[in-house]
This record gives structure tokens, sequence and C-alpha cells, in this order.
């Protein structure tokens, strides 16, 4: 017996699978490693690596935390409420899928930025005279307030860490190092998401956007009628 699952029951089941299986990883790293610990995974080119940043996606910061939080929700619930048009109106099922991975990562974010400052004690590196693990709901309360948590992110491909050679202008003796940036799964649901969405589906929003077009020019012209 085949179980026919719903374009919508197979949004809320990929929704539900990414903020699982992020918010596993970042328990596990959060809880049991200290800050700025790595450990290496395949030679030199993936480590997990923990640290924790105020911003956004791959540690980039702008803005203060409280508007970045109050973004994330607000585009939270404006993908959310665009996906059950969506669903309704029974487009592409890939389509969805991107759409569902972008809302799932952003969701994982959410979930540190809004909560993890109160549900868990400080992680401090090791080496440092107060270091220590993080705590899960830690007597004296957490690190920060609601709303000020810190994203948790640990996956690190310095898939090139070399120097610059000497003979190269202005950047020449320098470190460099491809790909640098330090993410977590729901990151990577984002961009995978919106990657995605870009390559396969371009044309698809093109259309929907010139359809929308077109029906406001056939409104107006019944108009003037």
């Amino acid at each position: 017996m085949k179980i026919k699952i719903t374009k919508g029951q197979l949004s809320v089941l990929i929704i539900l699978s990414v903020l699982v299986i992020d918010q596993i990883i970042k328990v596990l790293v959060k809880t049991g490693m200290y800050l700025h610990e790595n450990i290496r995974v395949c030679g030199n080119w993936f480590y997990i690596y923990f640290t924790e940043n105020n911003g956004m996606a791959f540690g980039m910061e702008l803005f203060g935390k409280l508007f970045l939080t109050s973004f994330r929700i607000i585009a939270v619930a404006l993908i959310g409420y665009y996906i059950t048009k969506v669903v309704k109106k029974n487009l592409k099922t890939g389509y969805i899928v991107c759409l569902s991975m972008i809302l799932a990562g952003a969701l994982g974010n959410i979930i540190d930025s809004v909560l993890y400052g109160v549900i868990f004690g400080p992680s401090v590196p090791e080496g440092y005279l107060n270091s220590s693990l993080a705590t899960f709901m830690p007597e004296g309360g957490g690190y920060s307030s609601l709303l000020y948590g810190k994203v948790v992110d640990m996956f690190y491909f310095p898939i090139i860490d070399t120097t610059w050679p000497s003979w190269i202008p202005i950047v020449g003796g320098n470190h460099f190092i491809f790909f640098s940036p330090i993410f977590n799964f729901a990151d990577a649901s984002i961009s995978c998401g919106i990657i995605a969405l870009l390559l396969f589906y371009s044309k698809y929003l093109n259309e929907g956007h010139l359809t929308k077009k077109e029906a406001i020019n056939k409104d107006e012209q019944e108009q003037t009628k």
C-alpha cells in the first residue's frame, strides 16, 4: 500500500527534518565542546570547529542583534505565508522543496537567537581561567536574555590553506584560506535551497512574475472599457 504525501505534508516534513537535525548537531556541539575547540574530520580540509556569532549566515555581522533577530522572524513569517499560497496553487514540488529548505534553515537559526541565551550557560574556550562547557538550563540562568542568543556554527572547510607567493603584488606573502566561513546545518539548508531555486526555477519565477504583470494589465484594460 502506497502512502501518498501531499505537497503541504512534504513541506512540513522537510522543515521538521531540517530543524531536528540542525538542533541535534548544535546541542551536541554546544554542550560537548569548548568554544573554539576543533575536531579534524577529514585531512586538513574538514573540521568541526565550534564557534558562535551574533550575526547572519556564515558569521556575517550587520546591524544590531535585536534588529537581526526581528528581521529573521519577520522574514520567516513572510516565507511561511508564501509557501502556503504556493501549496494551495499546486505549484511544482521542487519549487516548494526549495522554499521549505530556506524556511527551515531560517527557523533553525532563529531558535538559537531567541532561546539559546536563556537555556544555555556560557561557552568559554579551554585554557581560560573560567573555561567551561555550556550547560543546559543552568541554575544561575543563561548567558544572555531572550532574543539575544548567539548562533552556533561548526562546519569548517579550509579547502586551500596556503600563503600567496611573494612575487604577487599587494597580497604576496599573506596567508590565504579558500572558503574560510564557518557555518551550520541551517545555513547549508538555506544556501542549497537558494542555489537550487536560482538554478532550476529562475525561469519559473520569471514566468510567474510575467503572469502577474499580465493579469494586472488585463484588469486595467477591463476597467478602461
